[in-house]
């Protein structure tokens, strides 16, 4: 059984963003994020890198790969959720642009989507169909998935049962790191 080690890909451009699907490369800071958590993954045995197919999480799980000379594969699945109107917006230009929608929005979350974006059931299936994926048997080691908060999230919620806030605290931080095993019990935050 392989544990599975969720990383959260380095820093944009377009931090504090609804960053959903949209596509920014890593800034100076995310660069300097990756070289510290190769550091961190120095211990670890690690058999493939699953990404997102967003160039965030590429260049996160690429280096990673590199580093441990395995395999990097994308899998649009890991992507985040899609914000549609929202994407690239902050709060404020959000509550700006559609003050009823946004309080509406924020009144029914989770049932309510972005505009002309993904509801969370859609995402959280998606996500879901993923986990299964990767909870398949492999070769020996860990296999590190390089993804997005919300993914993370609902990995935290949904397969390894930590409530929502420890969830929303635990991805705050670019490439912040938990870990599970192949049946998704949480097994905690740090790497050895």
């Amino acid at each position: 059984m392989n544990d599975l080690l969720f990383i959260r890909h380095a820093e944009t451009d377009i931090a504090g963003t609804f960053c959903g699907q949209s596509d920014p490369p890593i800034n100076a800071a995310g660069r300097i994020q990756i070289a510290k958590l190769l550091q961190e993954l120095h211990g670890e045995t690690i058999s493939a890198v699953y990404t997102s197919d967003l160039q965030r999480a590429v260049a996160t799980g690429a280096a990673i790969a590199e580093r441990f000379g395995v395999a990097c594969v994308r899998r649009s699945g890991l992507r985040e959720i899609d914000f549609g109107g929202w994407e690239g917006m902050t709060w404020d230009e959000i509550e700006a642009s559609d003050p009823v929608y946004a309080q509406q929005w924020l009144d029914a979350f989770p049932s309510v989507p972005a505009p002309q974006g993904e509801s969370v059931e859609a995402f959280e299936a998606r996500v879901s169909a993923e986990v299964v994926h990767l909870q398949q048997p492999c070769d020996a080691g860990t296999l590190v998935v390089v993804t997005h908060a919300g993914v993370m999230r609902a990995v935290l919620r949904n397969v390894c049962g930590v409530g929502d806030d420890v969830a929303w605290q635990m991805t705050e931080e670019y490439c912040c790191v938990f870990r599970c095993d192949s049946v998704g019990r949480f097994l905690g935050e740090a790497v050895p």
